[in-house]
């Protein structure tokens, strides 16, 4: 991990900015002016073709990966329900092919030197009671042990359950290599309580932050609404006081999903971390 000031250790997701091939990704990243990139993994693994040069084409351009991302199939965002019902490696009609995916995501990653990937596990049940949760411990854990034997760090992506929730289901994991990536804004859009006060309970785990804002929904149920970083309710000065308390040297990498102007986005995000 790196041991350098937060604007020194801000990266971009490169699906934020939705780039067809590698070489529009890093014309993207070159008007950003952040040359490191947490780097979406099924683009690279679904088409060779197309993206099977990313890595020597990052290296011709100095552009470095710090960190992979990967997603799972059939993953329906279109609301609430629809995300509980089919995200991550819940779903059972998808379990054995997500399965394939990952182990080459897996060796992917690993032929990337990258060190952290991060994924959506699926909603987590809340309690240990529940048939759901025996499931995606024993899931869980055979993704966990696969990525230890390649030297990778895990992280969950926080927002779909509350901190506490997670906490506990990261507690009966018991995998060292296994932690969060951070993100301020799905506590907001999924309503699951404080960011701050559950970045204090996920602290332990914490191996990857994003930095990413919202306002929370008026209607229960329904999204909140992801905006440019410093307009939402995220209070960013007291994000950054707990970062520091907890002695985090991770990565910041800046998300945007929505907006058309996202290289724009991104750029504010960088210059109000900055003056921060």
């Amino acid at each position: 991990m790196p041991d350098a000031s937060i604007t020194d250790r801000l990266a971009v997701c490169s699906w934020s900015l939705q780039p067809q091939t590698p070489e529009e990704l890093f014309e993207r990243v070159k008007q950003i002016g952040i040359p490191r990139l947490q780097i979406a993994l099924d683009p690279i693994r679904d088409n060779r073709l197309v993206w099977g040069k990313t890595q020597a084409l990052a290296e011709q351009q100095g552009i470095t990966f710090v960190s992979g991302m990967f997603g799972t199939i059939g993953e329906d965002y279109t609301s609430m329900e629809s995300i509980r019902r089919t995200g991550g490696v819940v779903p059972d009609e998808h379990w054995d092919a997500n399965w394939r995916n990952i182990q080459e995501v897996a060796k992917l990653a690993s032929s990337m030197g990258l060190k952290v990937v991060t994924f959506h596990a699926g909603f987590l049940p809340h309690s240990p009671s529940d048939p759901d949760f025996a499931k995606l411990l024993a899931r869980i854990t055979q993704i966990a042990d696969l990525f230890e034997r390649h030297g990778i760090t895990l992280g969950f992506e926080t927002g779909q359950e509350d901190a506490h929730t997670l906490r506990l289901f990261l507690e009966q994991l018991k995998r060292p290599n296994v932690g969060v990536n951070f993100d301020p804004a799905n506590m907001i859009l999924y309503a699951k309580g404080d960011p701050i006060e559950a970045l204090r309970v996920l602290g332990p785990w914490l191996k990857q932050v994003h930095i990413k804002d919202a306002n929370q929904t008026k209607i229960p149920g329904q999204w909140g609404e992801e905006v440019r970083v410093g307009t939402g309710q995220v209070d960013w000065r007291a994000f950054f006081k707990v970062l520091n308390e907890l002695h985090f040297k991770g990565w910041a990498c800046i998300e945007r999903e929505a907006g058309n102007q996202r290289v724009a986005d991104i750029q504010a995000a960088s210059t109000f971390v900055s003056r921060l």
